[in-house]
């Protein structure tokens, strides 16, 4: 195994990505509950007490509701920047001392032979990042909770063996929903979270820099529903001649339960 991946949990009230070589293992946020978290590793055979690190994106409760008992619990050492350390406030003071690592965003740093790098992603928190992760020559990306995509950030991602990428919602069910007006102008902000469009966008941008597998995720409970991104990112992408299936990998991480676990070994 180079290097596994499987999103655990990925949506509006809660997300969570395993990812290891056979030297460590890793998850990107845990927004949900510690014990969902552990039943979800269960399911692909992994106890709590084997994970190396959670890094953590940004301090917004569905990326960070289980990041305490985690620490406490499991000793697990969480990694943030020193800003998203500092918005969580009192949850920062309950990890165990030694357990908080502060990194630099835009500065690699290692986890056994994982290599991570953060990049900055325009959303409305203190220093939100998203993760590209190395491991044996394969590269796999985390890049949610973003309300436009500047062409750095599909450098970061390029060349990708697989990613996570938002899908949040879909333009027409936010306008007619039931969201406050002031709920829907930060969504679509600039600094919000991307539509179906924007990711189908994305995605045709990062299949044409050697992409190979997407999982669509962070989707809005009420703003959207998982046939319809899925029907936006692949009228997008056969619209450039990138056929899903052929092409490029196209799957869904879902809200509630366990996505597909893709270990890539070539």
């Amino acid at each position: 195994m180079k290097l596994a991946f499987c999103p655990l949990f990925s949506g509006s009230s809660g997300n969570a990505v395993y990812m290891a070589s056979q030297q460590a293992r890793i998850l990107v946020d845990a927004g949900v509950s510690a014990t969902a978290i552990c039943q979800a590793l269960a399911e692909i055979d992994v106890q709590p007490s084997q994970l190396d690190g959670i890094l953590v994106t940004h301090e917004h409760t569905d990326h960070t509701r289980a990041l305490q008992t985690m620490a406490r619990k499991y000793g697990i050492p969480i990694y943030a920047n020193r800003a998203t350390f500092d918005a969580l406030g009192k949850k920062t003071e309950a990890i165990p001392t030694g357990l908080a690592r502060v990194f630099e965003t835009g500065q690699e740093f290692y986890i056994g032979n994982l290599a991570v790098r953060s990049f900055s992603i325009p959303h409305d928190a203190a220093d939100p990042v998203g993760f590209a992760v190395h491991a044996n020559g394969k590269k796999a990306c985390v890049m949610t909770d973003l309300g436009h995509v500047p062409v750095r950030l599909l450098e970061q991602a390029a060349q990708a063996d697989v990613m996570l990428l938002e899908s949040n919602h879909d333009v027409h069910l936010l306008e007619q929903g039931k969201y406050p007006a002031y709920l829907k102008r930060r969504i679509l902000s600039t600094k919000g979270h991307l539509s179906n469009e924007t990711a189908g966008y994305t995605a045709v941008q990062l299949a044409q820099r050697g992409v190979k597998r997407f999982f669509l995720g962070h989707l809005s409970q009420e703003n959207n529903r998982e046939d319809v991104a899925l029907s936006a990112v692949c009228g997008a992408l056969t619209a450039q001649q990138i056929q899903p299936g052929r092409d490029v990998a196209l799957a869904m991480a879902h809200r509630n339960c366990r996505s597909t676990l893709v270990v890539l070994d070539r």
